[in-house]
C-alpha cells in the first residue's frame, strides 16, 4: 500500500470527491482530508492509500491537474518524525 500526499486541495472538497478522481486511477482504499483541530475546518490537504501500482499511476496523472479552481500538488507522502513536543519546558515542582 503506498500513501499519497494531495496538497492544494479547495477547502469544499469531500472525501467522497477525491476518492472519486483517483478512482479514475485505482482501486482507492482510503481517503483522509485533514482538517485543523481546534476549528475541524479542512487544512487544504490530505491523504490517499492505493496499491503501489495505482499510487503510481495516480500520481503521474493527476499532479498539476486542475481540480475545482485549484492546482493539485500531488505526490508520495514521505514519513514524518515525531517531535516530542509539549513545549519543551519541564515541570514545576513547588
Amino acid at each position: 500500500m503506498t500513501k499519497i500526499y494531495v496538497g492544494n486541495l479547495p477547502f469544499s472538497a469531500t472525501d467522497a470527491e477525491v476518492r472519486e478522481l483517483f478512482a479514475q486511477h485505482g482501486t482507492v482504499e482510503s481517503v483522509s482530508i485533514i482538517t485543523d483541530r481546534d476549528t475541524g475546518r479542512p487544512r487544504g490537504f490530505g491523504f490517499v492509500e492505493m496499491s503501489s501500482a495505482d499510487a503510481s499511476r495516480a500520481i503521474q496523472a493527476l499532479n498539476g491537474t486542475d481540480f475545482d479552481g485549484r492546482s493539485l500538488k500531488v505526490s508520495e507522502a514521505q514519513e514524518r518524525e515525531r517531535s516530542g513536543g509539549g513545549g519543551g519546558r519541564p515541570p514545576r515542582r513547588y
